[in-house]
């Protein structure tokens, strides 16, 4: 039996609005991408607009920003922290 650990996901800002919490874990059994993340935190919190704001966001793991990398390849480790921020007016 596949031991569960966890991906520590962590919204800001207008994230942080559509999920209803500044954080979730998500049980995972082994390595996942950052695709399926994104739609396991989306599936967390139905009826609302987390998987529209999550796909506007930047991305990090752990401190390592995402950037243009394909979600659907990106791959994150059980044990990551994964934070979506969404883009900031002002200046």
């Amino acid at each position: 039996m596949a031991e569960t650990s966890v991906i520590r996901v962590r919204y800001w800002a207008a994230a942080k609005a559509a999920a209803g919490t500044d954080a979730d874990d998500l049980p995972v059994t082994g390595p996942a991408t950052l695709a399926e993340v994104r739609a396991a935190a989306a599936a967390l919190h139905p009826g609302t607009r987390l998987a529209e704001v999550l796909a506007a966001c930047s991305t990090l793991v752990g401190d390592q920003p995402v950037g243009r990398a394909d979600p659907a390849s990106y791959v994150i480790e059980p044990g990551a922290a994964v934070e979506f921020l969404p883009p900031f007016a002002g200046g």
